[in-house]
C-alpha cells in the first residue's frame, strides 16, 4: 500500500471523538496519525493500520 508522508486517511472505523479522518505524520513499522477531528495523535502498528484504511487522500490528486 502507497501511504505517504501528509497523506489523508479515511478509515473504516471512527475515533472516539466521531471522526474518521487522520493525518500521516510518520511511516516506518508504526504509522504516526493525527485525528483530523480533535488533533490527537496515536500511533498504530503499520499492518493493522493499512487493514483498517478504506480511502487514501493525497493533496495533490
Amino acid at each position: 500500500m502507497d501511504v505517504r508522508v501528509g497523506d489523508t486517511l479515511i478509515m473504516k472505523k471512527k475515533h472516539p471523538c466521531g471522526s474518521d479522518s487522520f493525518k500521516v505524520l510518520r511511516i516506518g513499522m508504526d504509522f504516526k496519525i493525527r485525528c483530523m477531528g480533535c488533533e490527537r495523535e496515536v500511533m498504530v502498528p503499520r499492518s493493522k493500520c493499512e487493514k483498517n484504511i478504506k480511502k487514501i487522500e493525497r493533496i495533490g490528486e
